[in-house]
């Protein structure tokens, strides 16, 4: 049986990828092609408290490079990305490595892309006021992530927040923000704790399931997708119990993450990253932790919806190849595919004890206006308030 006929598409460019146990040992050579003075911007202390990080500023000075170092606690702000991109001018920062989860590389990328720019970053932000194009001029950017969510290591774009009644959580986005190298040491990630884990991995599982939903998908896309859900799935449980120092399993893990980052940027994300802008901007919710709880019910909507509109054959059919491959069984046919895929991950949430939205101060009486401003071009079924409503309703 032949595929069906090919639509257009397009391509984002990949970064150098080093992928393996023991790559992180490449990054002082690799940093020297870029520069002689980076930056290194990092997350919390257990980089330090490995030796990893000092070996590193060891062998940087032994080269001849100077270097500055960047702290980041939390997701990055545009003060704490104006404030580093005038450290870094000060310092004559000439390239910037980060080491670290999603919000470090976010905020490495996002000082990376301002360096050479005269405005704030909040100037350049989509759908803040006054938004200006970026011109995509940016100092060379290495990501070396050490936790396996946001694939951040292969996007265009870095998100930037700020939590509150007027808070937003939206993206600083260019194709030339695409890192120039990615060193991806599944031993980085063998210290993240259980619920870290399980929280960025989730992350990580969406992005992969909503791209292969997304209207927007294409053979190149859904190759990806598919074979870092396949990936994901031999290993995930596994890395939040008894596997956790594993390297090969962190491996798949880390695979399945950055691919997910590959695939996010080529064929968009569904209505769960939808709310991650629009709660995520209002509530001080982790991300990976918002993703958990939403991915079950999102989905059991979607599919609701597509059966519906009788036109979702295709989506449906792509939920269903997911519910057989995470419980195995591969005689499931289309609706019970789905319903297979649904309990599974609801099965996720609950077995790796991921909280609920009510845990984050989120109520009923919230729901309704967090629903009328959630918005996803890229889900396979236009959802309207009262089913973006309804989803936020089951996840308190």
């Amino acid at each position: 049986m032949l595929p069906e006929p090919l639509s257009c598409f397009s391509l984002l460019r990949l970064p150098a990828l080093h992928f393996g146990a023991g790559s992180f040992s490449f990054l002082p050579k690799l940093a020297s092609g870029f520069g002689r003075n980076p930056m290194i911007v990092t997350g919390s202390r257990s980089l330090e408290a490995s030796g990893r990080l000092e070996q590193l500023f060891s062998e940087l000075r032994q080269s001849g490079s100077g270097y500055l170092h960047t702290r980041v606690q939390g997701e990055p702000s545009p003060e704490l990305i104006d404030a580093a991109v005038e450290s870094g001018r000060k310092a004559g920062t000439d390239s910037v490595i980060a080491i670290g989860g999603g919000s470090v590389i976010d905020a490495g990328k996002a000082v990376s892309a301002m360096l050479l720019q005269c405005q704030p970053v909040e100037c350049f932000i989509e759908g803040r006021p006054g938004f200006l194009e970026h011109d995509g001029r940016k100092v060379p950017f290495l990501a070396v992530p050490t936790t396996s969510g946001t694939g951040s290591e292969a996007t265009n774009n870095a998100v930037i927040s700020r939590v509150g009644a007027d808070g937003f959580k939206r993206s600083l986005r260019h194709p030339a923000f695409v890192p120039d190298v990615a060193v991806v040491d599944p031993e980085l990630l063998c210290s993240a704790p259980r619920h870290l884990t399980a929280a960025s991995g989730m992350d990580a599982f969406t992005q992969l399931l909503e791209a292969w939903v997304s209207p927007f998908a294409s053979p190149y896309t859904d190759s990806l997708a598919f074979s870092g859900m396949e990936y994901f799935s031999r290993s995930f449980l596994n890395a939040c119990s008894d596997g956790a120092g594993d390297p090969a399993v962190r491996g798949d893990i880390a695979y399945a993450a950055f691919l997910s980052g590959v695939v996010l940027g080529n064929a968009g994300l569904g209505i769960v990253h939808g709310f991650a802008s629009s709660v995520g901007g209002a509530f001080d919710i982790p991300h990976g932790v918002l993703c958990a709880a939403l991915l079950g019910e999102a989905t059991r909507e979607n599919i609701l919806q597509l059966q519906l509109s009788g036109s979702g054959r295709s989506a449906l059919q792509k939920y269903a190849a997911v519910g057989r491959l995470l419980t195995g069984r591969a005689d499931a046919g289309t609706d019970e595919g789905c319903m297979l895929l649904v309990e599974e991950l609801e099965a996720w949430r609950s077995r790796l004890d991921i909280p609920r939205l009510g845990a984050y101060g989120i109520g009923e009486g919230d729901t309704e206006r967090l629903a009328v401003v959630t918005r996803s071009k890229s889900n396979p079924v236009e959802l309207g308030p009262e089913s973006l409503k309804k989803i936020l309703l089951a996840s308190l």
